[in-house]
């Protein structure tokens, strides 16, 4: 079972594990805000409700820019598994530019792609191929790019992931 950590801003910080959070709670760290149906855990202290998502008492300063690393596995997120350029299932990265020609690991450069295109494609760039993308590639944003660990999400976290987005 996880929880979701929420700033005392409720910005969503992290997930963390359902001991971890019942650790913070019963120390007065957190708070409870939504709680699993379950059955209660009983603590020295009283009872406490299943944690599903908290609120920290104190605000945590985090840096300004959190940057998201480019990875093959989060171009292919990013893109839903579909072609930049013929819009069919993917399972190969591409350069846009390619790297041959100098171009960069970054997610501006970088877009999902089948099998078939990228080796059509080659090393050359979409224009000369006549091509066109059908997305522009852009860093990826919101919380569930931000925030390890909620790319599976529970129904009760959704309302404080969308604020973040």
């Amino acid at each position: 079972m996880r929880t979701l950590v929420l700033n005392a801003g409720y910005e969503p910080l992290a997930v963390v594990s359902f001991r971890r959070a019942l650790i913070l709670v019963m120390n007065d760290k957190a708070t409870v805000i939504e709680h699993d149906d379950r059955d209660p855990v009983l603590g020295i202290d009283g009872v406490y409700d299943r944690p599903a998502v908290i609120v920290l008492t104190r605000y945590v300063r985090i840096p300004n820019v959190r940057r998201v690393p480019v990875t093959r596995r989060g171009v292919l997120r990013r893109d839903a598994h579909r072609c930049a350029y013929c819009g069919k299932a993917a399972t190969t990265i591409d350069h846009v530019l390619p790297r041959s020609r100098g171009g960069s690991n970054s997610w501006e450069n970088l877009v999902a792609c089948c099998l078939r295109c990228n080796n059509a494609k080659s090393d050359h760039t979409p224009q000369e191929m006549g091509w066109a993308l059908r997305w522009a590639p852009q860093p990826p944003r919101g919380a569930h790019w931000t925030v390890r660990g909620t790319e599976r999400t529970d129904p009760s976290w959704e309302p404080y992931l969308t604020l973040a987005a």
